[in-house]
């Protein structure tokens, strides 16, 4: 990350407002328990490739061709079998909840032998199974690559990932979802558990469908919110979790600074607060440099030609920059004060992690 990217960042998040909450729907703050997706897996053939199957050293391929082919009348010894156009793949799902038998999924198939490039090939019928061990979805269809293999040798060109395809509504959902029915009561789950965003979200419910002395929500911990409908929507538990999802919230979060140190990108909020604090900051420089002189003996002299070593140490050490910052201090105060400094943002990096450790600034560091 340059210089001038992360001074454009930074400026843009010195001259943002100040927001005292972030409100947002209580669809993108909560879900319903129960009402989620399901993983769905299985290991099926792609036939009709040009010759970039799976090879010999993979026999469970040549052991499963054998099978399906049995299973149509066709007897073949698994040793006597040596098709290039055939490889063996792992089939992957996610069944939506509440999906009902008819429906079509995407699906993704990704080579588990030595197979080279998937590119044209056809998926054959494929059962796919949930954690129970019950099928759900039959997939079958061309596979679509988002790469290629082109030349051969030396000469070779490979352009993303030819291992791994999708076949797009290629899997029929037979078996309904797993997802369990509406009851009297709901739960409603927090993506990030905070108890002030649980207690505001049982506090808004109450408002909109609660009447006084009798609420209908209420927090039963940071990540968990128990509704109990009112009357009205006993039977019609869709229509009143939809008017839920239409609700604003003001969403509380941790102030948090999040620093990557691989790309040197850091985001922070607003809310981010320093104590009074006073941060002074140099390079220190060490070089060590090895030059090589030519020794020449004399003229008609007995001596040989000699390649010597000269080592060099040099040390340079910057005068201390220094910034206070004093009681009160926002994140845009402390971003102009680094930029003043001219820090870096492996500096600045390393200047977040001393204010951490020092206890001046304000906020959970989090390093990913």
């Amino acid at each position: 990350m340059n210089r001038r990217l992360l001074t454009v960042l930074l400026s843009m998040l010195a001259a943002a407002p100040v927001p005292c909450a972030v409100a947002a729907r209580l669809k993108e703050l909560a879900a319903v328990e129960g009402v989620r997706e399901n993983q769905l897996i299985g290991y099926g053939l792609v036939v009709g490739l040009a010759g970039t199957g799976d090879r010999r050293q993979t026999v469970f391929s040549a052991q499963s061709l054998t099978n399906m082919l049995e299973r149509m009348g066709v007897s073949v010894p698994p040793t006597a079998i040596q098709v290039r156009n055939t490889a063996a793949v792992m089939v992957t799902a996610t069944l939506p909840p509440f999906a009902q038998p008819g429906t079509r999924i995407d699906v993704t198939a990704a080579a588990v032998g030595d197979a080279s490039n998937l590119q044209g090939g056809l998926l054959v019928l494929t059962g796919l199974r949930g954690s129970d061990g019950q099928v759900y979805a039959v997939a079958q269809g061309p596979v679509v690559t988002g790469g290629f293999v082109a030349g051969r040798g030396g000469t070779q060109q490979t352009l993303n990932h030819p291992t791994v395809g999708r076949v797009p509504n290629g899997a029929i959902i037979e078996r309904p979802s797993p997802t369990p029915p509406l009851g009297t009561r709901l739960r409603l789950q927090l993506r990030q558990a905070d108890f002030t965003t649980a207690a505001r979200v049982a506090d808004t419910i109450n408002k909109k469908f609660g009447s006084a002395g009798s609420p209908v929500a209420r927090p039963e911990n940071a990540s968990l919110v128990v509704i109990d409908p009112p009357p009205i929507y006993k039977a019609r538990a869709t229509e009143f979790i939809a008017e839920l999802e239409s609700l604003t919230v003001e969403a509380d979060r941790p102030a948090k600074v999040v620093v990557n140190e691989r790309t040197g990108t850091i985001v922070m909020g607003k809310e981010v607060s320093i104590s009074p604090v006073a941060i002074m900051h140099g390079n220190l420089t060490v070089e060590i440099q090895t030059s090589f002189a030519v020794s020449q003996p004399p003229p008609l002299s007995s001596g040989t030609t000699q390649v010597v070593p000269q080592m060099g140490v040099g040390i340079k050490e910057e005068k201390a920059r220094n910034v206070v910052l004093k009681q009160g201090a926002t994140v845009e105060e402390l971003v102009r004060a680094l930029m003043a400094i001219g820090s870096t943002p492996r500096d600045i990096i390393v200047i977040l992690q001393n204010l951490r450790a020092a206890g001046a600034l304000e906020a959970e560091l989090e390093v990913i």
